[in-house]
């Protein structure tokens, strides 16, 4: 059984989601979740996945939905990381253990893959899959907005500020904003600690994109205007192509499975993890 919640290194409480397969599971898809939303936006995708034969399971983030913490804050550049392996050794059973990561949750699943090249993070932990969603390997800050960050993360490192982004950004379906701006679990708090492993994650990973040793499927908006694109296209361009699955969506904008083209978007997801593990 997978439980209700897990407990961080730190002693805070991460609240878990399940969804699990009818009959016996192919493996599981570990979801990790955006900047200020939660997993439980996930169903759908869950659903569609549980149809294809995986078990789902994800947690809300440090600060986020219902977990524990001040909102959008972390303690450390370790917190978000190590939070996803002590949720991955309580959640992990037989068959592949894919992540699948969107947004921020994309440039942490990343990361933390990037932590099994040398030299290996603690916290490292072996997974047979990545799926990227639209990832924040590029947050898109201005010149002033990392002038602001340069001053602020050393000065006030856990202060709250708004994240700047507006709901009408995320997709193109009104029914998907307006639940996602009615939603008592949303928030658009992020301190300049969570900005700060942002900027400095998205460029460990481009760093190490070329030693990349696990398969990959990355998927994207094209107009995405939350993080920049130009990210997720610099990963693709330095990641071993063998192990790269690459595909733009040109008009989609940053959520790419609650977009009018979802079925698109999931018959790649489907179709890679066919490949990785075959019925």
């Amino acid at each position: 059984m997978t439980p209700a919640s897990v407990t961080a290194r730190d002693g805070l409480a991460l609240a878990l989601r399940h969804w699990p397969a009818a009959g016996a599971a192919r493996g599981t898809v570990q979801i990790v979740h955006g900047l200020g939303e939660h997993s439980g936006r996930y169903e759908a995708l869950a659903a569609a996945l549980n149809a294809a034969g995986w078990r789902v399971v994800a947690h809300d983030l440090r600060g986020h939905g219902r977990s524990a913490g001040p909102r959008g804050a972390i303690p450390d550049s370790a917190a978000l990381l190590s939070d996803l392996a002590v949720v991955m050794d309580a959640v992990r059973q037989g068959g592949p253990h894919v992540l699948l990561g969107h947004s921020l949750g994309g440039l942490i699943a990343a990361r933390f893959v990037a932590g099994g090249l040398a030299p290996v993070a603690d916290w490292s932990r072996a997974v047979d899959g990545l799926v990227l969603s639209s990832p924040a390997l590029d947050p898109g800050l201005n010149a002033a907005q990392k002038a602001l960050l340069a001053v602020a993360a050393p000065l006030a490192p856990r202060l709250a500020l708004s994240n700047g982004l507006k709901p009408a950004w995320i997709c193109r379906d009104p029914a998907v904003v307006r639940a996602y701006v009615q939603d008592p679990l949303v928030h658009d708090r992020v301190t300049p600690r969570l900005v700060r492993f942002i900027v400095d994650g998205g460029r460990l990973v481009l760093q190490r994109a070329p030693q990349w040793q696990v398969p990959t499927l990355l998927l994207w908006a094209g107009a995405d205007r939350c993080v920049a694109p130009a990210g997720s296209a610099a990963f693709a361009a330095a990641a071993p192509a063998g192990l790269l699955t690459a595909q733009v969506f040109p008009t989609l904008y940053h959520e790419i499975f609650n977009e009018p083209e979802r079925a698109q978007v999931l018959e790649h997801l489907m179709r890679w993890l066919a490949r990785l593990a075959p019925a």
